[in-house]
């Protein structure tokens, strides 16, 4: 485990405080390991949100996200609508602003992703709920174009697209990815074309491609339920070839990676591997690719150890040869492994976080390293429970140095997450 020290300025106990500085100075311990566990924020509940999710990193190293809850605006969401913030580090100390609070409205509310940059320069996400139809957004945020002197700088929010149900989705679940083109893509929960799950629809996968200042959306796939699959929680990856990949929990049962394929002037969907829920693992999460085209994932349960798996399908002959490349262990039945999907180097490592499990129980930050034909595994933070948090659902993102950045969403010294950075 990774021992961590937490210093709490007397200002921070001031919940507007928090959202105004929220800095937590660090007096970095390491491990055995050599390892160095940060803690840049404790999310308060208030103005500075609770359950955090992680986001993306910019050249500076300011680090970004979105929480689910919390913020200002309380008319419309019991807890909080949530916010979009910005961590970045003045003086030492990690100072997180308020970027955007979503008031439940049009604006959208329930941001349960991070959000990306895209080609201009902006922030790109998506709110679960909310919106003119109330089945959620896709929003993008870009700073004042004004020079702004206060400590509390607002973005600017643009509603690139409301999702209204039906045919054309409805709670986009996943974030969004963006091609070299500047077209970005993602999934909806629910919604679609297909009429075996109803009128709630069984998911879909969407594009959007700019055009004329604006954008355009496409429906890439309407799952149909039943033996076709249903609900693609997870957002999509696409390689060189024009390929989407992604999971579903329930195709049928257990979970299958996917991948939709150009075919005229749609898409053709095919399996690449259907989970069992044995040995291989069972409820899929995201998939992301290597340079080799290769897909890299985690379940979230199940496996030899029970707490899920971390796998690799390696295209060969046509074919996809799918192999386990570690077992994680479970407390107890109940243990969820990873609920997001991985993070890959440019040495090919792999990095996860278990949303239980782990020495405490509460969770953990872990890396896979290839070696002599198999892979070493290194956990880099376990989780207490405590002020350093717990219960990550979020993938982790590097920066050039390789440390190690992301969010529980859970725990923490006000129990409602905490922001952190490892370094290795």
């Amino acid at each position: 485990m990774t021992k961590f020290t937490r210093f709490f300025p007397s200002i921070l106990r001031n919940s507007l405080a928090v959202a105004m500085l929220g800095a937590f100075a660090m007096l970095p311990l390491q491990s055995a390991a050599a390892q160095t566990f940060t803690l840049l924020h404790a999310f308060s509940g208030g103005p500075d949100g609770a359950a955090p999710f992680t986001g993306t990193l910019d050249a500076a190293g300011n680090f970004y996200g979105t929480t689910a809850t919390g913020g200002t605006h309380q008319q419309n969401c019991l807890y909080g609508c949530g916010i979009v913030f910005k961590l970045s580090q003045k003086n030492g100390a990690w100072v997180l602003s308020t970027l955007y609070n979503f008031t439940g409205g049009s604006d959208g509310m329930d941001p349960e992703d991070g959000v990306v940059f895209g080609r201009d320069g902006s922030l790109y996400g998506t709110t679960v709920y909310g919106g003119s139809a109330g089945d959620g957004t896709v929003f993008k945020l870009q700073p004042s174009a004004t020079f702004c002197r206060s400590v509390l700088c607002p973005w600017n929010e643009t509603i690139v697209h409301t999702f209204a149900g039906g045919s054309d989705g409805t709670n986009p679940s996943s974030g969004v990815s963006f091609d070299s083109a500047g077209n970005f893509y993602g999934t909806t929960q629910m919604g679609g074309a297909g009429t075996y799950c109803g009128q709630a629809g069984c998911g879909a996968v969407y594009k959007f491609a700019p055009a004329n200042g604006g954008w355009n959306e496409s429906i890439v796939y309407a799952f149909n339920g039943g033996a076709d699959g249903a609900y693609p929680v997870s957002g999509v990856v696409m390689n060189a070839a024009g390929d989407f990949f992604g999971t579903c929990s329930q195709c049928p049962i257990h979970g299958s990676v996917y991948e939709l394929t150009p075919s005229g002037s749609g898409y053709s969907k095919s399996f690449l591997y259907r989970f069992t829920g044995g040995t291989d693992g069972y409820d899929p999460n995201g998939v992301i690719l290597d340079s080799a085209g290769n897909v890299y994932g985690a379940t979230s349960f199940g496996g030899s150890g029970g707490g899920g798996t971390v796998y690799d399908l390696v295209p060969q002959g046509g074919d996809w040869i799918f192999g386990v490349l570690y077992a994680l262990t479970a407390q107890n039945p109940h243990d969820y492994g990873p609920l997001a999907p991985l993070t890959m180097d440019a040495a090919g490592n792999l990095y996860g976080t278990s949303f239980s499990g782990g020495q405490y129980g509460a969770g953990s930050v872990f890396k896979l390293s290839p070696a002599g034909g198999g892979w070493n595994y290194t956990s880099l933070h376990d989780f207490t429970g405590g002020d350093d948090g717990g219960g990550p659902v979020s993938s982790v993102v590097l920066d050039a140095q390789g440390n190690v950045y992301g969010t529980t969403r859970f725990d923490g010294f006000y129990g409602n997450g905490v922001a952190f950075k490892i370094t290795q």
